[in-house]
């Protein structure tokens, strides 16, 4: 039976699922929303659904609406702008010819929270973590590049894309931690519920903003295809409640680790769904991922 202290592996498993089916909606809606729009999405539904979210948590807890320290604003910030500057740049890696290559960079974001969570957190990490860390991204690595790939200079924008969005993830990851073990005098589930409405509603503001002032227009397309967006949205917002639940009891690396079994999902889908055949090299990286996950989980 789970105890409170490991029930952030469960939650970081749903949230993964949860992201895996946003990402797919979002990318549908990048061709007629633009990258910024479609961003936009995730947060601008999302936020409404956080705010039910956190009402169900306060009447289910029976906790008072919490008032956060001074350093909640700061780790907010943060974990807002850093997430919204992420996924742009996902769902511009998304339409760049080299999303593969892309996406093995992206999966890097494990290595960058442990680091930005041991220099800004002071999370501490065994070395058997950190070997966990490191052998689940490199599966990740293995499985996601490809022989006989572009080579020289076209590889160049794919990998500063993949890696700058991984460190945004990775920095907004440490954010939201960081505000969420801030916020005093409530039950860890009221703590993450809380930080999420305002880190939606930050984000929803910025965007919102960004593109009244930029692309009037856009904002006009986004409520044209309200229904595919409320949808997103809410699968935006259930993925992130589970991910900020997650963040609440562990550090933001041992989450972000585990999330990698995401890349297990989509192969899942591939050869079951498919029959895509699975060479050597992607079944090796499996079973480094698989490796890596289950070090993590028993450290």
């Amino acid at each position: 039976m789970l105890s409170i202290a490991t029930l952030w592996i469960p939650f970081a498993i749903i949230a993964s699922l949860g992201q895996v089916a946003r990402n797919a909606m979002q990318r549908s809606l990048t061709g007629p929303l633009g990258t910024w729009g479609a961003t936009n999405i995730r947060f601008l539904f999302g936020f409404p659904f956080s705010v039910m979210f956190f009402v169900a948590v306060i009447l289910a807890t029976g906790d008072a609406v919490p008032w956060p320290t001074a350093a909640f604003w700061p780790w907010l910030v943060l974990g807002a702008l850093a997430q919204i500057v992420g996924t742009g740049l996902m769902l511009l890696a998304m339409n760049d010819r080299s999303f593969v290559v892309t996406t093995a960079y992206l999966k890097t974001e494990a290595i960058q929270t442990a680091i930005f969570g041991f220099v800004f957190l002071d999370d501490h990490l065994t070395v058997l973590k950190v070997v966990a860390i490191l052998i689940a991204t490199i599966g990740v690595i293995v499985t996601a590049l490809r022989p006989g790939g572009e080579k020289g200079f076209a590889e160049l924008k794919p990998t500063i894309i993949g890696l700058g969005a991984a460190a945004a993830f990775a920095l907004s990851a440490i954010g939201f931690r960081g505000a969420i073990i801030t916020v005093p005098g409530v039950s860890f589930v009221t703590a993450a519920s809380y930080t999420l409405v305002f880190g939606l509603f930050a984000q929803t503001l910025v965007l919102t903003i960004y593109l009244l002032a930029r692309a009037p227009d856009v904002l006009k397309k986004i409520f044209g295809l309200w229904k595919p967006s409320m949808f997103a949205g809410f699968i935006g917002a259930f993925a992130s409640q589970f991910w900020f639940l997650a963040f609440a009891l562990t550090a933001a690396a041992n989450v972000r680790t585990l999330a990698l079994v995401e890349v297990l999902f989509a192969q899942g889908v591939a050869y079951y769904s498919f029959k895509q055949p699975l060479s050597v090299r992607e079944l090796s990286g499996i079973a480094l991922i698989v490796v890596g996950v289950g070090l993590l989980v028993a450290a």
